[in-house]
């Protein structure tokens, strides 16, 4: 076999991944070079993350080598990618909520039952100024922001010797401020002659921080480029095979009115804190208001809350149907408001939980609306199902049939059923909370453009986001959130990614009504 390609820190021939009938990833060669950072691109099911968890031993590849430092490896456990250095910060973290930065670090390690904490952390803290890292590592888990539990992950990697990181979808839950502070530590990591792969859907990101761009394709390595040589259109050509419009379209409003009032809304979780406080805003036909902040500061709580899916503390929600006439919604179940004739229609974060049935098909979950207007279970299945197929071929779910479950779809396919449904209802008021998350370039504006078209057609959209620059170019006007409370209205047209980015971490009023 052929010798290892000069400076490569880890190579990939040939490997392969099946889950039963579905190829993950075939028959891809990659290489990972000594102090480079690398981003790996490609639409939703291409099989970046998959590939990766193959580096991080928690898939074993059906085919294929794997090279680190030039020698052959078997990596069939994280344990085995930890022994070779490699480390993975997944999007979701494994920290202990009750603990502190430096127990979590140490935590799982092997040597002594008692350690000397202070040695520990002294060890700690060097680690922390060579990389810049801003960390106390006192402080408990569950009193940090998330770039500070990621930081936590980070280092914890690097404590065990991690000189390969692999980051998935690292800054999509952090403030344009906080992604520049990681972006520093990361080319700082760089320097010190880390190799440092990124898993990332944001273009901009790619081109600003990236010595090499990969990219798949439905599980296929398709090239890798230089980042210098590299634009978002010839990346995005790369990732779906063809040329892609990458302009947002946004009209502006046409005879905009109120259409939604919200005052002094205060919601409590289970454990008696305030997870939304005394929250007023307005909402406005023909319009798309944003909804921007760190995620959990109150943006399921603010859209449950007008679905009638919420118990308020306090407060009241008022809708004005097109003949002027003001209808109070606070007290209104979902079931009430739309048995009096609202047409409202809502995207859940969580999809499968409160959005379809898993175990249906796609003509089942269509029929949803049909079964909640009382027209039993034995309704006509005609025009649902004529919607499962218009949904499929526009917006492209893969699927084996429209009604095998929708529990069985990747969750980008899932995603698309979802956002397709409620559109379909035509509503009067339209709220989507990540309506693109998962999704691959294409549909992506897929999804942008039929929200422009609620918007054309007088509807009064409500568009939850954590892409800075998709909601400055979609929306008219976007509502920050700062841990439950509104810290401002701004105007899209004018507002800049850093004034957001300080508004999503302050508390402070800071209203400009569009």
């Amino acid at each position: 076999m052929q010798k290892n390609t000069a400076g490569a820190m880890i190579e990939l021939r040939g490997v392969t991944k099946r889950f039963g009938s579905v190829v993950a990833n075939e028959n891809v060669d990659l290489t990972v070079r000594r102090g480079e950072i690398l981003s790996v691109l490609g639409e939703n099911g291409s099989g970046k993350t998959s590939l990766m968890n193959m580096l991080a031993g928690i898939y074993f590849p059906d085919a294929g080598h794997i090279f680190v430092e030039g020698r052959e490896v078997v990596i069939r456990s994280p344990k085995d990618a930890f022994d070779l250095g490699i480390g993975m910060i997944h999007q979701h973290f494994k920290l202990v909520d009750v603990l502190t930065a430096a127990e979590n670090i140490i935590l799982g390690l092997p040597g002594k039952l008692v350690m000397d904490m202070k040695q520990v952390k002294a060890d700690i803290q060097k680690l922390l100024d060579k990389y810049g890292f801003d960390l106390d590592l006192d402080a408990k888990i569950y009193e940090m922001s998330v770039s500070q539990k990621q930081t936590v992950e980070i280092v914890k990697m690097l404590y065990r010797g991690a000189h390969i990181l692999i980051l998935d979808e690292p800054t999509a839950v952090l403030t344009p401020q906080e992604t520049d502070k990681l972006f520093q530590v990361l080319r700082n990591m760089r320097t010190q002659g880390h190799s440092i792969i990124i898993i990332t859907h944001k273009l901009n990101e790619v081109l600003s921080l990236s010595d090499r761009v990969a990219v798949l394709r439905k599980g296929r390595y398709i090239g890798t480029v230089d980042t210098r040589d590299a634009t978002e259109m010839s990346l995005t050509e790369m990732m779906v095979g063809e040329k892609v419009v990458l302009d947002i379209e946004r009209p502006d409003p046409v005879n905009p009115r109120l259409k939604l009032k919200v005052q002094d809304v205060t919601v409590v979780n289970k454990e008696g804190r305030e997870v939304l406080s005394h929250a007023c805003f307005e909402a406005y036909t023909g319009e798309i208001l944003g909804i921007a902040g760190i995620a959990g500061s109150g943006q399921k709580e603010l859209l449950e809350s007008i679905a009638g899916l919420q118990h308020l503390v306090s407060g009241s929600i008022e809708y004005t149907n097109r003949k002027g006439h003001i209808k109070e919604l606070t007290k209104m179940s979902a079931q009430k408001i739309r048995e009096i004739g609202i047409r409202l229609a809502f995207v859940p974060e969580d999809r499968l939980g409160m959005g379809l049935v898993a175990s249906m098909g796609m003509t089942d979950n269509m029929m949803l609306r049909s079964y909640r207007k009382g027209r039993g279970f034995f309704s006509r299945r005609k025009e649902p199902h004529d919607l499962a197929e218009r949904i499929m071929h526009e917006l492209g779910v893969v699927t084996p049939s429209i009604d095998a479950p929708v529990g069985r779809m990747s969750g980008g396919n899932v995603q698309k059923v979802l956002v397709g449904r409620e559109i379909a209802s035509s509503p009067q008021v339209l709220m989507v909370a990540y309506p693109v998350r998962g999704l691959d370039i294409n549909s992506s504006y897929t999804i942008y453009g039929l929200l422009n078209e609620q918007k054309k057609q007088g509807s009064c959209v409500i568009c939850v986001g954590e892409d800075l620059d998709v909601l400055l170019a979609l929306c008219d006007r976007i509502l920050v959130l700062a841990d439950g409370h509104i810290s401002g209205v701004v105007d899209a047209r004018t507002a800049t990614k850093e004034q957001i980015g300080l508004m999503m971490t302050s508390h402070e009023q800071k209203e400009v009504h569009a």
